[in-house]
């Protein structure tokens, strides 16, 4: 009997809420500490950023258009899906990274604590940032923070969930 062929996955890029495959058709192996070929991830081209750009900026308006509320539930939500998936995720950030099972547990728990921290600010950022300006008149003048644009992330290998922050001190 012949051993089996192990059958690699490749992670797709999320471009306007759909994950597809690079437009070059590139991809690059993942690697493990050690060397080791661990997965594939896809290597996006000029094009692929271009089309990550183009669907945040058609997104920004119906997302800047959401309350503030419906805001922090997406974010709370977001932060129950990666609870719910915790046991996944500290197993794929020590087969990733080559970290203990205590600190790939802290870095997951920081990553939702992290969540739950931002989605509890979206409503009360314009309460406490706004203001009523004074003006020499009969009217009022408040200013109200707004969304302003588009906001990319990248992330390096050595603190996949949430590299800039540090951990707190227990």
């Amino acid at each position: 009997m012949s051993a089996r062929l192990e059958i690699r996955k490749t992670y797709k890029l999320y471009i306007g809420g759909h994950f597809v495959r690079s437009e070059s058709g590139r991809y690059l192996p993942a690697q493990s500490p050690n060397g080791g070929h661990l997965d594939n991830v896809c290597h996006a081209s000029r094009k692929d950023l271009r089309d990550a750009v183009s669907a945040a900026r058609n997104a920004f308006g119906s997302w800047s258009g959401k309350t503030a509320y419906l805001r922090g539930q997406i974010l709370y939500r977001a932060a129950e899906m990666l609870q719910n998936r915790t046991t996944e995720l500290v197993r794929e950030i020590q087969r990733s990274t080559g970290a203990s099972r205590i600190r790939a547990e802290k870095e997951v728990a920081l990553a939702i604590d992290r969540l739950v921290h931002y989605a509890g600010w979206t409503d009360k950022y314009a309460q406490l940032f706004g203001s009523v300006n004074p003006v020499a008149s009969s009217h009022f003048n408040f200013t109200t923070p707004e969304p302003t644009g588009v906001v990319v992330v990248l992330a390096p290998t050595n603190r996949p969930c949430w590299p800039w922050f540090r951990s707190p001190r227990r």
